[in-house]
C-alpha cells in the first residue's frame, strides 16, 4: 500500500472541524450531551465526527476495518479487528471531550492506520489552531511540516508530566510516594496533546494506566518516531493488539527507566 497523503488527511480534519466541531464549541446544549456505559460522557459532535470519518477512511482503503471510540462503546467486539490480516483505522473523534464540553481549548482529533501489530501512520489535529502532527513508520515525526527529533536529558526533579493511576493496585499509596519526586504533576485531560508536548519537550513524561487504543496508538507512533521511549511497567514494549495496561512514555529514556524503577520499588 502507498503512503496516505498527509495533506489529504489534514484537509479532511480541517473540514470536519470547520463544519462539525467548531460550530458547536462553547455552544452545546444539554440535549447534545449524554453518558455512555453510565459513566463516560459523549456529545452528538463526537458521534457525528466519527460517523463522517468512518465513511471517508473506509472508502480510502477498500476492505479496511475501523475501530472508533464511539463504535466500540456499542460493539466491544470490534477490538478484535487489530488481529485481522487487513488494514485497520483507529479514530478518537474528540480526544478531550470534557474539555470540549467545558469550552477549554485542549482537545484534538486522532487517527491511526495499522496492519496487525504495526502502527503505520498516525495523525493528531488540534481544531482550535489547526496544528497538525503526523508520523509514518521509519519516516519521522512532523508538526506543521517541521520535523521533530527529541534530544534532551532531564533530571527527575525538573520533570513535568501526568500520572493516571486508575487501574493500578495500591494506587493511592504508590502515587503519594512518587509524586513529590517531580517538578509538577498535571493532566491536560487530552492525552493526545500531552504526547505532542512531550515531543516538543514542553512536558517530559506521562505515567498511564488504562490504554484504550484510540487514546494511545496515534500518539505512540508520533512519540516513537521522534525518538521518545514507550515501555510498560515490566519494561516490555507497547503492542496495541495485546490490550495491556500500565505504560510510561517519555522524551528521555533515562527518565523513563528512573520512573519505572521508582514505581516498582514502591509496589
Amino acid at each position: 500500500m502507498n503512503e496516505i497523503d498527509n495533506d489529504y488527511i489534514k484537509d479532511i480534519l480541517f473540514d470536519v472541524s470547520k463544519h462539525i466541531i467548531l460550530p458547536k464549541f462553547k455552544k452545546l446544549k444539554k440535549t447534545d450531551i449524554r453518558f455512555k456505559n453510565n459513566k463516560d460522557v459523549v456529545t452528538v459532535v463526537d458521534i457525528e465526527v466519527e460517523t463522517k470519518l468512518k465513511k471517508i477512511l473506509l472508502d480510502l482503503i477498500p476492505n479496511s476495518l475501523f475501530v472508533g471510540e464511539e463504535s466500540y462503546s456499542l460493539n466491544p467486539k470490534i477490538i478484535k479487528s487489530y488481529n485481522d490480516n487487513v488494514f485497520c483505522w483507529t479514530v478518537d473523534p474528540i480526544d478531550g471531550t470534557k474539555n470540549y464540553i467545558n469550552g477549554l481549548n485542549k482537545f484534538a482529533i486522532m487517527i491511526a492506520l495499522t496492519f496487525k501489530n504495526k502502527i503505520l501512520q498516525t495523525w493528531i489535529y488540534k481544531p482550535v489552531n489547526s496544528e497538525f502532527s503526523y508520523a509514518m513508520l521509519n519516516s519521522g515525526t512532523y508538526i506543521n511540516k517541521k520535523k521533530f527529533f527529541i534530544n534532551k536529558k532531564i533530571d527527575i526533579s525538573k520533570a513535568i508530566g501526568s500520572i493516571s493511576s486508575k487501574y493500578w493496585d495500591n494506587k493511592i499509596n504508590i502515587v503519594s510516594k512518587i509524586k513529590n519526586k517531580f517538578k509538577n504533576i498535571n493532566s491536560y485531560g487530552c492525552i493526545g496533546l500531552e504526547y505532542i508536548d512531550i515531543v516538543k519537550e514542553i512536558r517530559h513524561f506521562s505515567i498511564l494506566s488504562k490504554l484504550s487504543p484510540w487514546d494511545h496508538i496515534p500518539g505512540i507512533l508520533i512519540l516513537k518516531e521522534a525518538g521518545g521511549s514507550i515501555l510498560h511497567f515490566d519494561k516490555t514494549t507497547y503492542n496495541h493488539t495485546k490490550l495491556k495496561n500500565n505504560l510510561v512514555i517519555s522524551n528521555s529514556k533515562v527518565l523513563q527507566n528512573e520512573i519505572i524503577n521508582l514505581i516498582r520499588s514502591k509496589e
